[in-house]
């Protein structure tokens, strides 16, 4: 990999994987685009992809410390907001874990070009629209309002960010506002709950990682990885402060970006299999 696509490849992880644009998506879309089919099929790929995927995640840790150290002092002490929060997160995760390792590589096998990603990433531009519908409608809850049956409904529709074009904070910020949370609690339950999710899953590579025996690669991945930490921490600052100051439509722009690139992209790919 050059130095471009590093660069390219960890802003892209840092934006998509917390605005509701779908990272799987646009790690699909992306090498299409750029022609660089062939970097997705090499071995030394995956420790690049496993150190984007823990910076993410460290980079939401890191945002959300106060709440984390909050989440997990309430074991024991008496805290029974945060202990209610963090059971439903557990719940929230073992559906999503479950799922998730069962049928990633499934998904994966399913829709593995651009042509699919860019249609399903039009069908989440549709939902984001749908969320702004459930916002309207509903009243605004905290996220110790849920239930815990809620609570594991969202972890199970976690699992459509398998798909490439689904996005997993856009699927979960939709099932919140379902269940009557605000913009800007929805988005908070949303990326609490996406740190075990995305940090369990880097975990999980690491030793795949460390048998690919590229030092280079290693080195690079802890560079995209730093990268797409720092931008994944501005991408959660911006998004916390938009969604806390916009109360009707905030999914909207999101929405038609997703539907416009969608569109574009599906255009390119159908005239690519035509001539």
């Amino acid at each position: 990999m050059h130095a471009s696509q590093i660069y390219i490849y960890a802003l892209v992880q840092g934006i998509t994987e917390l605005f509701p644009i779908s990272s799987v998506g646009h790690g699909v879309i992306l090498p299409y685009l750029f022609h660089w089919t062939s970097i997705s099929g090499s071995k030394q790929f995956l420790p690049f992809i496993v150190m984007l995927h823990l910076g993410t995640a460290l980079a939401l840790l890191i945002y959300f410390w106060r709440d984390w150290v909050d989440l997990i002092s309430s074991l024991w002490m008496r805290k029974p907001h945060e202990r209610r929060i963090l059971g439903l997160i557990i719940v929230a995760t073992i559906p999503a874990a479950i799922i998730g390792k069962l049928l990633q590589h499934k998904f994966a096998e399913l829709f593995p070009n651009a042509l699919s990603a860019s249609i399903f990433l039009i069908v989440n531009g549709f939902v984001l629209f749908l969320a702004d519908r459930l916002r309207r409608r509903r009243a605004s809850k905290e996220i110790q309002q849920i239930s815990y049956v809620q609570s594991f409904f969202i972890g199970i529709v976690q699992a459509f960010a398998l798909i490439p074009g689904f996005s997993r904070s856009g699927i979960t910020m939709t099932a919140g506002l379902g269940t009557g949370l605000s913009y800007e609690e929805s988005a908070r339950f949303s990326f609490l709950l996406a740190t075990p999710i995305i940090a369990g899953a880097g975990v999980l590579e690491v030793p795949k990682m460390l048998k690919s025996n590229s030092s280079v690669m290693l080195h690079l991945g802890l560079v995209g990885g730093l990268l797409a930490g720092i931008v994944a921490f501005l991408s959660t600052a911006f998004l916390m402060r938009y969604f806390s100051t916009h109360e009707v439509k905030a999914l909207r722009p999101f929405g038609w970006y997703c539907i416009i690139v969608g569109v574009i992209v599906a255009i390119m790919a159908l005239l690519h299999l035509h001539f």
